[in-house]
């Protein structure tokens, strides 16, 4: 099974199923001498985890990790660091039912297509479950970038037809972490999470919109043509299960301004060269140019439904399936670290390729 590891300097390789034994990554490209904080590595999982709330999936995993290899006496050593997540709470049984047939928008379908076999324990490696091992990875690069004083947050700008209309700028990355929802803005915050509820137990799920800020990004980053920064990052946004789009700076919204309005004017600041708008993202021409970096992720309604739903068995036979088991009525609140991490990953290897030259 290709398309299993991500980076080139910085390279992650991920492993596990949602109902096997665990999860884990293994980490090639760490630099030696880094005192891992163990802690931060716990938060980020605790903000992805399950059953942290009661809008999201009610599995409990504690998310605790093994460090298998390449930390020793609380330092890095340069060789593979291995993160191992056990899963501690898995219900194979509410699956049982499900093995014959094909839920409706989930890899059932196309995994059995490409393999000829498949896991249908909780969708196996398709689930959302080894996206752990990605936050585990991204919480190391995060503290790799902390040292170049690279800054990376994420919040729920759309939930629904619900959205957050300000600029990022304008809201308090702070706010993003006091509210299950994670939005930015504490009254959108209270009505996103009515409507999830809502949804929740009219048996439903809904999806919406994430916006990611990258602050702090030096000038130089991105290796042209196919390796543009923002291919990268695009490519590392839609690896994440449910992720439907990706847009950076201006986006579709700029297909509607004239050039003279969407050009960004350049300026000096301080001895730096700045512009006086952002509408390229922070990115020109695939690199990095000193400037804020920001994207709009669009995920979509979780699959899994508590109502029937019409599909069809390995035979092709029609049959009716009856939504059971614990799952997140809006992937949206656990997404948020994802997002994060995987752009720590593309940040800090896209770092590392651009040192290598100097």
């Amino acid at each position: 099974m290709a398309g299993n590891s991500f980076g080139r300097i910085f390279r992650i390789s991920t492993y596990g199923e949602s109902h096997g034994a665990g999860i884990g990554v293994i980490i090639d490209g760490c630099p030696a001498g880094l005192s891992l904080d163990l802690d931060l590595i716990r938060r980020d999982l605790a903000r992805r985890r399950p059953g942290q709330s009661a809008i999201v999936t009610q599995r409990q995993e504690t998310e605790e990790f093994q460090i298998l290899s390449g930390l020793f006496e609380g330092q890095t050593t340069g060789t593979p660091l291995h993160i191992f997540i056990p899963n501690q709470n898995a219900k194979s049984k509410d699956y049982s039912g499900w093995a014959e047939l094909y839920r409706p928008s989930h890899a059932d379908y196309s995994y059995a297509a490409k393999y000829g076999i498949r896991d249908y324990r909780g969708g196996g490696r398709s689930s959302a479950r080894e996206t752990a091992a990605r936050v585990a990875a991204g919480a190391v690069a995060r503290q790799i970038l902390a040292q170049y004083d690279i800054k990376i947050w994420a919040y729920v700008k759309a939930v629904g037809e619900l959205e957050c209309t300000r600029p990022y700028w304008e809201l308090d990355p702070s706010e993003v972490e006091r509210n299950p929802v994670r939005a930015a803005e504490p009254k959108t915050a209270q009505a996103m999470e009515a409507l999830i509820r809502a949804v929740r137990k009219a048996g439903d799920s809904i999806g919406g919109q994430i916006t990611l800020v990258i602050e702090g990004v030096p000038p130089g980053l991105g290796e042209p043509v196919f390796d543009r920064l923002q291919a990268d990052l695009a490519k590392a946004m839609l690896s994440i299960n449910a992720c439907k789009g990706f847009e950076y700076g201006s986006g579709f919204a700029g297909t509607k301004m004239r050039g003279s309005q969407h050009n960004d004017p350049f300026v000096m600041e301080d001895g730096q060269v700045k512009t006086t708008t952002n509408y390229s993202g922070g990115i020109q021409g695939g690199i990095s140019n000193g400037m804020d970096i920001y994207c709009n992720l669009a995920f979509k309604p979780v699959a899994t439904l508590m109502q029937a739903q019409q599909t069809i068995n390995q035979k092709g036979e029609p049959v009716t399936l009856a939504g059971k088991g614990r799952h997140d009525p809006c992937v949206l609140p656990r997404a948020v670290p994802i997002v994060e991490a995987m752009a720590a990953l593309v940040i800090l290897d896209h770092y590392f390729i651009h040192q290598s030259r100097l």
